[in-house]
C-alpha cells in the first residue's frame, strides 16, 4: 500500500460514508471502467457507498444532486447500488454514463436518458499515424519536427503551472478551470498518472496529463483529462504530445487509449428513452454555443485519432431540466 494512500485515509473518511480512502481506491482498481472513474477522486466529490459493492460519485449544487459517470462497481451491481442511491436522491441527475445505467434508471424509475455527447476509444494493438485520414496527425509530428519540439514524460511540475495560465487565458471561458466534468489538474491522489510534456529549446511548451482506467486491478486504458498548451503551438503539441504517449502506452502493453468525452457530439437519432426536446435544445447548442465552449473544434481534433466512437448520456427527470442544467453550469464553472 503506497504512503500517499495512507496519507490521505484520514481526509477519505471525514468525506465519506463509510469506506476509508483506501478501500474506495481498491473500488477504483477493480471496477473503474469509466472514463471518468478516476475523476470521482477529484476534490469535492460527496459519496454514496455501499459495503461490499462499491460507490456513486456525486457533487450538489442550489440543492440539485449531479452523480458523475457510471457507480464504481461491478456492472452485475449497477441496479442494486442506483436503487440505493435514488432512495436517498430521487430527484438526482446522472452525467456522462453508459447506457447499461441508463436503462436501469429509465425503466425502473422513468428517468429520461438523454444522449450528452460521446465518447472515443482507441485500440492501441492497431494504433499508428499511417493511412489518408491521419494527414493531419503526420503533418503536426513533421511541423513540430521542425519547431525542435521534443516530448518526454516527467513527473515533476515543469513550468505546469505557467503554461496553464496562458492556456486558460485563451479559452472561452477564461474565469477558472473547468471542475466536475474535466477534474482539476492539482489532485490530492495522482497514484499512476502520467505526464508527457512537450519542449522547445529546453523550456515545457505544453503538456498532457493522462490518468488511468482500470479492471480487475490492471490499467486497460489511460485518458487525457488535462491538455496544456503555449498558445503559438495548441493542436499540432496537442497532436504531438497525443502520439508520443500512445507509441509509449503501446509498447507497454496497454490495450487502449480513451479520449474522454467529447460533448454534445450527438447522433441526430432520438432513441425512445431520450427528451426529445432536450436533445432539440443540445443539438442548438452544439451549433450555436461555441461562445461557451469550444464544442466543435474539441470534435474535430479528437476525431483526427480514428477511434471508436460510442454514446454516452445524461440521466435527468424532467423532460427539459433547465434548472438543473444551470445548476451544473455553475458547478462546472462553465457559467
Amino acid at each position: 500500500m503506497s504512503d500517499q494512500i495512507l496519507a490521505l485515509d484520514r481526509i477519505g473518511t471525514l468525506e465519506s460514508g463509510s469506506f476509508t480512502f483506501t478501500e474506495r481506491v481498491g473500488f477504483l482498481k477493480k471496477y473503474g471502467t469509466h472514463s471518468q472513474s478516476f475523476s470521482t477522486l477529484q476534490p469535492g466529490m460527496q459519496y454514496f457507498d455501499v459495503p461490499g459493492m462499491g460507490y456513486i460519485a456525486y457533487m450538489r449544487k442550489w440543492g440539485a444532486t449531479f452523480v458523475l459517470s457510471d457507480p464504481v462497481c461491478a456492472p452485475k451491481d449497477f441496479g442494486s447500488v442506483l436503487e440505493s442511491f435514488h432512495q436517498k436522491f430521487p430527484n438526482a441527475s446522472y452525467i456522462q454514463v453508459s447506457k447499461p445505467v441508463v436503462d436501469f434508471l429509465h425503466l425502473r424509475f422513468g428517468l429520461y436518458g438523454t444522449q450528452f455527447g460521446s465518447e472515443s476509444r482507441i485500440d492501441l494493438s492497431k494504433w499508428s499515424v499511417s493511412g489518408k485520414k491521419k494527414q493531419i496527425l503526420r503533418t503536426a509530428l513533421n511541423q513540430a519536427e521542425k519547431s525542435g519540439i521534443t516530448v518526454k514524460e516527467r513527473f515533476s511540475d515543469d513550468h505546469t503551472r505557467e503554461i496553464s495560465e496562458a492556456w486558460i487565458r485563451t479559452r472561452k471561458c477564461k474565469s477558472n478551470e473547468i471542475r466536475f466534468l474535466i477534474r482539476p489538474m492539482e489532485m490530492d491522489y495522482r497514484e499512476n498518472e502520467r505526464h508527457f510534456y512537450a519542449y522547445q529549446d529546453g523550456k515545457a511548451v505544453g503538456f498532457i496529463y493522462f490518468d488511468p482506467i482500470y479492471r480487475n486491478n490492471e490499467i486497460i486504458s489511460y485518458v487525457p483529462n488535462i491538455s496544456r498548451a503555449n498558445a503559438d503551438f495548441r493542436q499540432g503539441i496537442f497532436y504531438t504530445l497525443m502520439a508520443h504517449a500512445m507509441d509509449v502506452f503501446k509498447a507497454e502493453g496497454v490495450p487502449y487509449l480513451d479520449l474522454g468525452l467529447i460533448p454534445l457530439s450527438l447522433d441526430s437519432a432520438t432513441e425512445h428513452q431520450e427528451s426529445r426536446l432536450l436533445k432539440r435544445l443540445l443539438h442548438g447548442v452544439y451549433e450555436k454555443g461555441n461562445f461557451l465552449y469550444n464544442f466543435k473544434g474539441l470534435e474535430f481534433t479528437k476525431s483526427r485519432f480514428r477511434g471508436e466512437n460510442f454514446k454516452t448520456y445524461c440521466c435527468h427527470k424532467r423532460s427539459i431540466p433547465a434548472l438543473e442544467f444551470l445548476a451544473m453550469f455553475k458547478l462546472t464553472r462553465l457559467l
